[in-house]
């Protein structure tokens, strides 16, 4: 009898060699088994995908309902519809945790544990959490909004988007700068658009030294008069603007919470064409024009159309734009095998820079001036 026992634990003892046949049933063996599990999973998951768009799109068109009535800030909602998308999913994946054992014991041993996991997780999604707490304060702040005109990180363009991770600026020649948003408000911004989107904006042109200051000056203001964007002459002591979600004048009046903002006395008087004489060069007159244009976005397009408008009627009336002139001098030895010192000759070249930064050595100028 011994003998028997003895036989029968050495073969339990025995491993059974692996083998890829054994794969299949075992992968069967394994979804029959959890089955229920693995369509808990699913259903799940498909429910929390429906439900989070059924929301989204939900949102979206109420906001399109109530925007015009209500006035909600464009900004303020777009962070408020992340959020509540988030949270839907956030839901789901709890839903999940805690019907699978495995992971209902592991998430329990995390609470249980806080301190470290807490430590842990806070340095692995460290980066994530601050663009969340960024976008959230942005949202609140509002150092800009939903459409403002930005000149950010040396870039300009249009605010399209503001989510929990980045903001999105649509830029002037159609790309697209996503810029996380721990990033954006670390960052100084130019807001073309918030309290008072008028602007002035510098033209720069240079004319010689021989034109007439006077007529170039008439030439100038006629053509900035002449373009449909520049503002015209007025005084302006208010605008109306649209506050933003800590503004406490949207409760003075909730069916129509826009507000009126003080323009700076300084800037009150507006459309005044303004010309100064910035530097003298070494081969022109520098002068810069202000103009007004009611908004960031005309400015450029339109200070480009002016400068051709005065090039044109410049070189109509006698106006001259010039090239850079420079004049070199330098003294060569007429004899250098003689020990008596001899006269140098003096050559002058005039070398002209073209507008593109070309060099051109006009011939024709080369002036010889040699003393005998």
């Amino acid at each position: 009898m011994g003998t028997l026992e003895t036989s029968n634990e050495t073969m339990n003892n025995v491993k059974i060699p692996f083998s890829f046949n054994t794969i299949p049933d075992k992968a069967l063996a394994w979804f029959s088994e959890n089955l229920e599990t693995l369509l808990f999973i699913s259903l799940i998951t498909i429910a929390t995908v429906l439900v989070a768009r059924t929301v989204n799109n939900f949102l979206i068109r109420y906001y399109k309902r109530a925007s015009s009535r209500l006035h909600i800030d464009l900004t303020t909602f777009r962070m408020f519809r992340h959020l509540v998308v988030a949270a839907v999913y956030f839901i789901g994946i709890v839903v999940i945790i805690f019907h699978i054992p495995s992971l209902r014991s592991l998430s329990v041993a995390l609470l249980s544990g806080a301190g470290l996991a807490g430590i842990i997780i806070g340095f692995a999604s460290q980066n994530t959490l601050s663009n969340i707490i960024a976008g959230i304060a942005l949202a609140i702040f509002q150092p800009f909004r939903v459409g403002d005109r930005l000149t950010v990180m040396n870039e300009y363009g249009k605010v399209t988007d503001l989510n929990l991770r980045h903001t999105v600026i649509l830029t002037s020649d159609n790309r697209r700068l996503i810029i996380p948003n721990s990033v954006i408000s670390s960052e100084a911004i130019h807001n073309w658009t918030i309290e008072d989107p008028a602007v002035i904006w510098p033209i720069d042109i240079g004319i010689s030294y021989d034109s007439d200051i006077s007529l170039a000056k008439k030439i100038m203001v006629e053509e900035a008069r002449k373009h449909p964007k520049i503002m015209p002459p007025h005084t302006q002591e208010y605008c109306v603007l649209k506050p933003g979600i800590l503004k406490s004048d949207i409760l003075a009046n909730q069916l129509n919470p826009s507000i009126i903002h003080t323009i700076d006395p300084d800037f009150r008087e507006r459309g005044k064409v303004k010309i100064y004489l910035t530097e003298f060069e070494d081969s022109a007159i520098n002068l810069r024009m202000h103009v007004w244009f009611k908004d960031r976005s005309d400015a450029y397009s339109a200070a480009c159309e002016i400068r051709e408008a005065i090039k044109v009627r410049f070189d109509n009336e006698g106006v001259e734009m010039p090239y850079p002139y420079r004049t070199i001098v330098f003294k060569k030895d007429s004899d250098k095998g003689k020990g008596s010192i001899k006269a140098a000759s003096l050559e002058e070249i005039n070398i002209e820079y073209a507008p593109i930064s070309r060099l051109n050595v006009n011939e024709d100028k080369i002036k010889d001036k040699t003393d005998h």
